[in-house]
């Protein structure tokens, strides 16, 4: 009887332990395939156009200064007012220009990502930015 029992053990041991591996099998074999996905990037809206206000600007010397205080506290009810002198009015112009600049920049530089990456829809909204972005 152990004998019996060390020869069914020693049987089930082996195959656990061989698993398989006795029954011959072929291999299943895998195809691999490579696709291109093309992925769905959001295109964030662009930017409401500028609306900016006129500034009244007053241009003020010796022969007209009494003229402009008494216009200035008739119209506000106080004189206070900003000088500026030429350089530095000249320097404010240079800055604006530079912002201009910048900002139509980086206009280009969004409507160049939405061309790369939406081609379908950009070419609509790259004609409306540029129409905006002359007026």
């Amino acid at each position: 009887m152990l004998s019996k029992q060390i020869l069914l053990s020693s049987a089930a041991l082996t195959l656990i332990l061989s698993g398989c591996s006795i029954l011959p099998k072929q291999p299943v074999e895998v195809e691999i395939k490579t696709v291109q996905v093309p992925i769905k990037i959001a295109q964030p809206n662009m930017p409401r156009p500028l609306d900016l206000k006129e500034p009244q600007w007053y241009v003020v010397s010796e022969a007209n200064l009494e003229e402009f205080l008494s216009r200035v506290e008739k119209e506000s009810g106080q004189v206070v007012f900003f000088a500026m002198s030429v350089p530095d009015y000249e320097l404010m112009a240079y800055n604006m220009q530079e912002i201009r600049r910048f900002v139509r920049d980086m206009n280009e530089v969004v409507i160049y990502y939405r061309k790369v990456t939406n081609p379908d829809e950009q070419q609509e909204q790259a004609d409306e930015a540029n129409k905006e972005g002359e007026e």
